[in-house]
């Protein structure tokens, strides 16, 4: 099709595409980091990553060499999907959650230091902020359900880990 949109959404069309490239822009690039922050089992992530980098939005990395391991990085095309991101998060800030909850991540111009608005608007310089010069600050809930994302799948990966020792033994 020449449809823009079904062209895209091939790419980046499903849940788990989404959320890679949310923890990616968040600078989480480590598969077991990847894994735990966005819920994926292993063969799904692996699968999602391998499309992604066929796409062209992602780039593998060595970093070990001993095992070797892969950190991944988003390419200038997945760099891309920026402002995709942000209206997910704005219409899910808006549409997806009570209000009282507060906002999950809090952005910040680095220019000026102010608080924008949810569609990127500066009240102090009055003007709609380019994505470069924004800056997110997770919220201390979010900061802290992250944290025990991390926390959940160590402790998962410890106890399995443990019961294979013991199979074995």
């Amino acid at each position: 099709t020449l449809c823009p949109v079904a062209r895209s959404t091939r790419v980046v069309g499903d849940r788990w595409s989404v959320v890679i490239v949310r923890e990616l822009m968040l600078c989480v690039n480590r598969f077991q980091d990847l894994q735990a922050q966005t819920g994926a089992t292993g063969q799904l992530l692996a699968a999602r990553l391998k499309r992604l980098e066929a796409d062209g939005i992602v780039a593998k990395r060595a970093y070990s060499s001993r095992p070797l391991r892969y950190e991944y990085l988003l390419t200038p095309m997945g760099f891309g999907l920026a402002p995709v991101i942000m209206a997910l998060r704005t219409f899910g800030e808006t549409w997806c959650k009570d209000p009282a909850e507060g906002l999950a991540v809090r952005m910040f111009h680095r220019q000026c230091g102010a608080e924008l608005d949810l569609q990127g608007g500066c009240p102090t310089c009055g003007r709609l902020v380019a994505l470069p010069e924004m800056m997110g600050q997770p919220t201390p809930a979010y900061a802290a359900e992250r944290a025990a994302r991390s926390a959940e799948f160590t402790e998962r990966r410890r106890a399995l880990a443990s019961s294979q020792t013991e199979t074995e033994e």
